[in-house]
């Protein structure tokens, strides 16, 4: 870039703010790395002045103060504030009030305020995630439900864009929240000359087929349990809804009653996340022909199996072995 170019474009006021929120524990390669992807943006963009502004906001005592900024000396309007992700686990995060005013302070202003996986905790003391939609990573969904029980959670996707708010799922979904925001302020072209660059993927839509089936077994219903251990060593035979009330010993309303509150799933739907599981563990380690995974996981129609495939995981089964299959390729 020529000096007289990199001047001008040093003069031209970016077109947003994108603020950074550093908080005890948090991700610094998130940081770091939004830090690089919008400047890169920035680059590829084509035109001078469109580049994203990026500025690292970090709590001292009672205050959240600027530490570092891509443009110093301009006064700040933040467009964005993205929570990172964290490296502890949910439970030892550190609620910060000051942190959780500061946030509700930008949003009045007209911030959109974002998160990534864990950070979701973050902006959930807030309060403004209460009655809308909102992501975090598959293994944090539960607890996030459980301690703000008011946010409606959608942990299938991968980014949830509710306006004002903006959610992403898992630990590394910097990079597709990122270039979410990237086709948002500089356009589609740009996002997709970003991602080719740092060889990345355009943001990808759905959690799912990163997220396993895990069944709860800790509830403290006996019954019920016997009747999971039932279908979990008999997933592959045809198991018929009366099999498991004798199991555990209950009339049909209430073993739907209480299989539903202690497992979080239907039995004709846990039966299905149990099969699908089994044939993801095998799309995953072998070679065996997907029509006879289907067939052994308990499918005697391979059109339907393909079906609830998709359904679960939100791919189709060879695409689910070309992705995540380990074992060598057979000639």
């Amino acid at each position: 870039m020529t000096e007289a170019k990199q001047t001008m474009r040093s003069k031209t006021a970016p077109v947003a703010e994108i603020g950074l929120l550093i908080y005890p524990d948090c991700q610094l390669s998130a940081i770091y790395g939004l830090t690089d992807l919008f400047r890169i943006a920035g680059e590829w963009s084509g035109e001078a002045g469109r580049r994203i502004r990026v500025s690292h906001w970090q709590a001292e005592g009672d205050d959240i103060r600027c530490t570092w900024d891509s443009d110093p000396g301009e006064a700040h309007q933040l467009s964005h504030v993205i929570s990172p992700p964290s490296l502890v686990m949910p439970e030892r995060m550190q609620s910060s009030p000051a942190t959780a005013d500061w946030l509700r302070d930008r949003h009045a202003e007209g911030s959109t305020l974002c998160s990534v996986c864990a950070g979701a905790f973050v902006l959930a003391e807030t309060g403004l995630m209460d009655g809308r939609r909102a992501t975090t990573h598959w293994a944090f969904a539960d607890q996030l439900a459980r301690r703000y029980p008011r946010i409606k959670l959608a942990e299938e996707h991968m980014v949830l864009d509710d306006g004002d708010i903006v959610t992403a799922g898992g630990i590394l979904a910097w990079t597709d929240l990122g270039l979410t925001l990237v086709e948002r302020l500089l356009g589609a072209s740009t996002m997709l000359a970003t991602a080719r660059f740092l060889l990345i993927e355009p943001p990808r839509s759905s959690q799912r087929p990163f997220a396993p089936f895990v069944p709860r077994f800790d509830h403290g219903d006996d019954a019920i349990r016997r009747a999971q251990h039932h279908v979990h060593a008999n997933a592959g035979e045809a198991l018929h809804l009366s099999e498991l009330q004798e199991i555990a010993g209950m009339t049909e309303r209430t073993f739907l009653r209480r299989f539903t509150a202690a497992t979080g799933h239907r039995p004709n739907s846990y039966l299905q996340q149990v099969r699908i599981a089994k044939a993801r563990e095998a799309l995953e380690q072998g070679n065996t022909p997907i029509d006879r995974i289907a067939w052994e996981v308990g499918y005697s129609d391979v059109a339907a199996f393909r079906k609830s495939f998709q359904k679960l995981t939100g791919m189709a089964p060879s695409a689910y072995r070309q992705t995540f299959g380990i074992a060598p390729a057979t000639a």
